[in-house]
């Protein structure tokens, strides 16, 4: 992947009063303009070639930045004579793209492993890959749900109707492209009949109405726009905070990962209705707390109840989607849900005999801990586990990570193990503030 094409043709209505003059795309962060920072972070990934797609102020954009050299890229402008659009734009340029190329947003603040994201997108075949991740406001954004595979099945955009669980996995504005797939649009930008036309809204949607791979790369990485005052104001305070730094999956990461019955929603001896799932008093603020301190938090689970035949996969989808929808509600969020499906034990009427296995992934065997270690580049020996049952303590025990028991659900009392937790609190929130406190997290 050799070129990088950034979106910059924003008018920045809403961040007037800080722009002044400026174009959107050279807000100041950190003392730098954005571009600035966008231009590192491409050439960091071994990027040479940056093309910008400009319709307000090119000027003040191009001589702003130059040719590039500064950063060691080779940068080139196409100015738009019309707006038409995020997808329109690159549509109506197609001359000025690689076979394969990166598309960023010229009002999205990042830091994200873009070789990994490429990387993993060929291997996909995908015409398109999007970057997308959680966020703490699903309830309002456009949705995009996956298979298990990541191929993207469908887009769902807001408003969304009420008692419908969907995934949180939101749009964030960063994409990998091959030319060919675009080609055939061309004649929605026609100079007899141009037309807007928004990646989002009309392009991916059209895309998978045509039949064309869309991949979905889901990643807790650090992307924010900063299209609002408050947005802006929350990325300077991110960046000084250290928290964009330790965005990336460049460096390994600590985590706190939570089991889910009895120490996230309430315990019901093994939930097979999603109606049965309730949050617990607290638990979307303790996942609050932790997402604001930039931490990667992952729900570890295990879920005999698909391999004894009491709840499919889709069902167990459905339940988890209704977990995210709620810890939403409450501007809260996980990065990765991590279950366990299989069972030992042989015997129950409408098992899944494929399923009933000895496995290790079920707890307390470590492998999801070490799924997510891989797949999520974590630092275990500076991650933690809170759950309720000494069948989590062992398991922290056996992945090298620090255990810490809630007194909620089974309170440590199922004895099955003799793992001890590091520390014992009476909910959720206490064992994240312990953490917060804790705070092993500034490296």
């Amino acid at each position: 992947m050799n070129q990088a094409v950034i979106l910059a043709g924003g008018l920045g209505t809403r961040l007037k009063a800080r722009l002044g003059d400026l174009p959107k795309p050279l807000v100041p962060i950190a003392g730098k303009p954005l571009l600035e920072h966008q231009m590192q972070l491409v050439r960091r990934y071994g990027i040479s070639r940056v093309t910008l797609f400009l319709y307000h102020k090119p000027e003040v954009v191009e001589q702003a930045l130059g040719d590039g050299r500064r950063w060691g890229v080779r940068l080139e402008s196409v100015r738009e004579r019309a707006p038409l659009g995020t997808a329109g734009a690159l549509i109506a340029g197609l001359e000025h793209l690689d076979d394969e190329f990166l598309v960023l947003y010229g009002d999205t603040f990042l830091n994200v492993d873009l070789q990994r994201f490429a990387s993993e997108w060929r291997t996909t075949r995908a015409e398109a890959s999007l970057f997308l991740h959680p966020n703490n406001h699903p309830f309002d954004s456009d949705l995009v749900e996956c298979a298990e595979d990541g191929r993207v099945t469908a887009l769902h955009n807001r408003p969304h109707p009420p008692g419908v669980w969907r995934q949180n996995l939101v749009n964030a504005g960063l994409y990998a492209m091959r030319r060919s797939a675009l080609e055939p649009f061309r004649s929605w930008v026609s100079a007899d009949s141009p037309r807007i036309v928004d990646f989002g809204k009309d392009l991916f949607p059209e895309m998978l109405r045509r039949g064309m791979h869309l991949h979905g790369y889901n990643s807790p990485e650090y992307i924010k726009d900063i299209g609002t005052p408050e947005r802006l104001d929350k990325v300077e305070a991110e960046f000084q905070a250290g928290v964009v730094a330790r965005g990336s999956f460049e460096r390994p990461a600590p985590a706190v990962f939570i089991d889910r019955d009895g120490t996230l929603n309430e315990e019901a001896d093994g939930l097979r209705d999603i109606d049965q799932l309730r949050l617990l008093p607290g638990a979307a603020e303790a996942v609050q707390m932790l997402n604001r301190a930039g931490l990667r938090v992952v729900v570890v689970t295990n879920q005999p109840v698909v391999a004894k035949g009491q709840v499919t996969e889709g069902q167990l989808r459905q339940i988890h989607n209704k977990l995210e929808s709620l810890l939403g509600l409450d501007h809260a969020f996980v990065d990765r849900i991590y279950h366990c499906p299989h069972h030992p034990e042989k015997g129950h009427a409408g098992e899944r005999p494929e399923l009933k296995i000895t496995c290790d992934c079920r707890k307390p065997s470590p492998g999801m801990l070490l799924r997510a270690r891989s797949e999520l580049n974590l630092d275990l020996s500076r991650s933690w586990m809170i759950g309720d049952t000494t069948v989590d303590m062992q398991c922290a025990r056996n992945a090298g990570v620090r255990p810490l028991l809630v007194r909620t659900g089974h309170g440590g009392r199922d004895g099955r193990f003799p793992a001890q937790p590091d520390s014992t609190f009476d909910s959720l929130p206490e064992a994240a503030a312990h953490i917060l406190k804790a705070n092993p997290f500034s490296s």
